[in-house]
């Protein structure tokens, strides 16, 4: 029997982005509601996977040890609820990357290593990058609002990953 899927952006929907990237624990600042709603989906059986494109890396702005640190320190505080997260160090101004978002390569990836259903397998993101992919492989996905009457692709509309994982559970 193939698995069930939350596929997550980090930066906006786990925690609060920041236009200047967020790569210290110190400035890791989760979302109210985040872990109650992941907690949630666990408890319904989905698997919890994070596809982030973290480009400072490739800007030379920070490393792959402060990507680390941070999803440590996420683990700490989620009870390790997170099962793998998948980043893309690349930005197209140094390195072209299928494994950037708004490709696909990353969710291939996964889908193949935890033999997962896209069918009953979803994706929230708070960009139309996020959407993108998983539409290009259906997969249903979910927009996390920032703006009121965000252009996008996503089959729906929240205004947090709460409100998305409400919605998943009563999709499934």
């Amino acid at each position: 029997m193939k698995n069930k899927c939350v596929f997550l952006d980090r930066d906006g929907v786990i925690n609060v982005d920041n236009v200047n990237y967020t790569y210290k624990v110190e400035a890791f600042q989760i979302i109210d509601g985040v872990i109650p709603a992941l907690k949630k989906l666990k408890e319904a059986g989905y698997l919890l996977i994070v596809i982030t494109n973290q480009s400072g890396i490739a800007k030379g702005i920070y490393k792959h040890e402060d990507v680390y640190k941070c999803h440590d320190y996420f683990d700490q505080e989620s009870g390790n609820l997170i099962d793998e997260y998948f980043y893309s160090p690349y930005h197209q101004s140094t390195t072209e990357s299928l494994t950037r978002k708004p490709d696909s390569l990353l969710f291939e990836k996964a889908i193949a290593k935890y033999d997962i259903d896209i069918a009953q397998s979803w994706m929230v993101g708070d960009r139309e990058r996020d959407i993108v992919p998983a539409n290009k492989l259906s997969i249903p996905t979910i927009l996390i609002e920032e703006h009121p009457n965000t252009e996008t692709s996503a089959k729906y509309k929240v205004d947090s990953l709460f409100e998305a994982a409400e919605l998943i559970l009563k999709k499934a």
